[in-house]
C-alpha cells in the first residue's frame, strides 16, 4: 500500500510540474495589457481641427499659472462659512461621494477575480445524516482561472478608471457647488442692495407728495400733480414688493444650497465685497489637463478602451485550475479502496465555439461606446474653452459697464437735483421731476446688477480655468537620501 501511495505521487508530480511550467509560460507570454491612449492621443483624435491658442483671445487675462484658493480672495468671512456648509450638508455632493464610493468598490471587486477561490464543504450527523447514509466528512475545494488574455484584468482597469473618473466628477460638483454658493451669495446681497435703493426712491417720491400737495394748496399748482405724485409712490411700492420677494427667493435657494430649509431667514452680508484683482489664466494648452469635468471625461475614454479589450479577450478560452482535498467517512457503509484525506488536481478550459454572435456584437457595443466617450470628450473639451473665454469677456464688459454707469448715476443725481429745484419755484412741473427720477433708479438699478454681474463672472472665470476654491493639498515628495548613500532596498 505504501508503494502504490508513492507511485501514484510520483505519477502525479511528473504530470503536474510539465503542466505547471507550460501554464506559467503561457501566463509570462500571454497578452500584455495595452495602455489607453494619454490625453494628447484623446485630444488629438477628439479635437483634431482644434488648435490652442498662444495666448486666450478675450483681453483682460492676467499672466501666470492658474492659482487656486479664490474664495480667499473676496475677503468674506460670511462667505467662506457658507461655502464649508454647503460642502458639508449639500445633498447632491453627497449623492456624488456615494458614487465614488460604489465606483471605488466596483473596482474592488472586479479585481477580486484575479485570486483563487476557495470553499469548503462539509458534513456532519452520523446515522443521523439526512439521507439516512451515514456518510460525514469534509471536502476543501480552490479554482483559479488563469487570466492568459487579459480579460479579468481589462475589466479592472476598466473598473478603476471608471472610479477615477467618478472622483473627477465629485471633485468637479465640489468646484462647482463652491461656485454656485459664492454667485447665489453675491445675487442675495444684491437683492437687498436693490430693496434698499427701492425704499430711498419712494422716501424721495413721498417728500415730492408733500410738496406736491404745499404747491397745490398755495394755489401754485393743481391737484392733478398731487394725484401723480401718489400714483408713483404706489407703482414704486409695488416695485419694492416684487424686490422682497426676490431677495427671499435668492436667499431660499442659496438656504437649498447648504441644506437647510428654506425659509427664507440667512442672513447675509449687506454690501457686496471688494473686487480682487486680476486674475493668472495660464496657458490655453493647459487647460484640458486641469479642469476636473476634462479629466473625467478623459478617464471615460479609458473606461471605453478597457471594455474593448475586455470584450475581445471574452472571445478566447478560458482556462482555470482546480484543486481539492476531501475526507469522507461513513458509520454504516464500508468505503473500499478509500484513502483519507483524497487530493486532486485538474484543468478546465471552456473555448466559445458559437454564441449566435453575441460576443462578436459585445466588441461592436464597445467600440461604438468608445467612440461616444471620445465625442462626448471633445464636447466638454470645447465647452471649457468657451466658458473661459466666455468669462473673460464678460468680465471685461462688466467693468467697462460700471465705469460709464457711475459716471452715469453723478450725472442723473445732478439732473434731479436741479430739476427738483426748479419744481419748487414753479419753473418747470411735475412730470420733468418724474423722468429725471425714473432715469436715476434704473442708472442705480443697473449699476448695483453690474457690480454684482462682476463678481459672478469673476467666480466663473475661476471655474472655468480649473482652479479649486480651496488650497489643493500637496503631492508628497521623496527626500533625497542623506550622505550621498543610495537608498536602502
Amino acid at each position: 500500500m505504501v508503494h502504490s501511495r508513492w507511485t501514484d505521487r510520483r505519477r502525479l508530480q511528473a504530470f503536474v510540474t510539465p503542466l505547471a511550467s507550460a501554464l506559467l509560460a503561457a501566463m509570462v507570454a500571454g497578452c500584455a495589457l495595452k495602455k489607453p491612449p494619454d490625453a494628447a492621443a484623446i485630444k488629438e483624435q477628439a479635437l483634431p481641427t482644434l488648435k490652442s491658442p498662444a495666448q486666450w483671445a478675450a483681453p483682460g487675462a492676467g499672466a501666470g499659472a492658474v492659482s487656486d484658493n479664490w474664495l480667499t480672495t473676496f475677503h468674506d468671512d460670511q462667505l467662506a462659512a457658507a461655502v464649508a456648509e454647503a460642502l458639508a450638508h449639500n445633498a447632491d455632493l453627497r449623492v456624488g461621494a456615494a458614487r465614488v464610493e460604489q465606483a471605488e468598490l466596483y473596482a474592488k471587486l472586479a479585481g477580486a477575480k484575479l485570486y483563487p477561490s476557495i470553499d469548503v464543504l462539509a458534513r456532519g450527523g452520523g446515522k443521523l445524516s439526512g439521507d439516512g447514509s451515514g456518510i460525514q466528512g469534509a471536502v476543501l475545494t480552490a479554482t483559479w482561472e488563469l487570466d492568459l488574455w487579459g480579460r479579468v484584468r481589462y475589466g479592472r482597469a476598466a473598473s478603476g478608471a471608471q472610479a477615477a473618473s467618478a472622483q473627477a466628477d465629485f471633485e468637479y460638483a465640489r468646484q462647482s457647488i463652491a461656485a454656485l454658493v459664492a454667485k447665489s451669495w453675491f445675487l442675495a446681497t444684491e437683492a437687498g442692495l436693490q430693496v434698499e435703493a427701492a425704499r430711498e426712491t419712494i422716501r424721495a417720491s413721498e417728500e415730492l407728495v408733500r410738496l406736491a400737495d404745499t404747491r397745490a394748496r398755495i394755489g401754485v399748482a393743481n391737484q392733478e400733480d398731487v394725484f401723480v405724485a401718489r400714483a408713483d409712490v404706489g407703482t414704486y411700492r409695488d416695485v419694492l414688493r416684487q424686490l422682497e420677494l426676490g431677495r427671499e427667493q435668492a436667499i431660499r435657494a442659496l438656504e437649498i444650497l447648504l441644506g437647510r430649509y428654506p425659509s427664507a431667514a440667512a442672513a447675509t452680508t449687506p454690501q457686496l465685497p471688494g473686487f480682487p484683482g486680476e486674475v493668472p489664466a495660464g496657458l490655453p494648452s493647459e487647460l484640458l489637463e486641469r479642469r476636473p469635468d476634462v479629466v473625467a471625461a478623459e478617464r471615460r475614454v479609458a473606461v471605453a478602451f478597457n471594455r474593448i479589450a475586455e470584450a475581445k479577450a471574452a472571445r478566447l478560452p478560458a482556462i482555470a485550475l482546480t484543486t481539492g482535498v476531501s475526507a469522507i467517512s461513513s458509520s454504516l457503509f464500508l468505503l473500499k479502496d478509500h484513502d483519507n484525506p483524497v487530493w486532486n488536481l485538474g484543468a478546465n478550459l471552456l473555448a466559445p465555439i458559437y454564441r449566435g454572435g453575441a460576443l462578436k456584437t459585445q466588441v461592436e457595443i464597445r467600440t461604438a461606446e468608445q467612440k461616444q466617450a471620445i465625442a462626448e470628450y471633445a464636447t466638454v473639451g470645447l465647452r471649457a474653452f468657451g466658458e473661459v473665454e466666455g468669462a473673460l469677456a464678460a468680465e471685461i464688459a462688466a467693468r467697462e459697464r460700471e465705469q460709464i454707469l457711475t459716471q452715469a448715476l453723478s450725472d442723473n443725481q445732478q439732473a434731479l437735483s436741479v430739476v427738483q429745484t426748479q419744481f419748487k419755484v414753479g419753473s418747470t412741473d411735475l412730470r420733468f421731476v418724474e423722468q429725471r427720477q425714473l432715469a436715476l433708479n434704473a442708472t442705480r438699478s443697473a449699476l448695483i446688477r453690474v457690480q454684482t454681474e462682476q463678481r459672478v463672472q469673476r467666480v466663473n472665470l475661476h471655474l472655468a480655468l480649473g482652479g479649486s476654491f480651496e488650497l489643493r493639498p500637496q503631492k508628497p515628495t521623496a527626500a533625497p537620501p542623506s550622505g550621498g548613500q543610495p537608498p536602502s532596498r
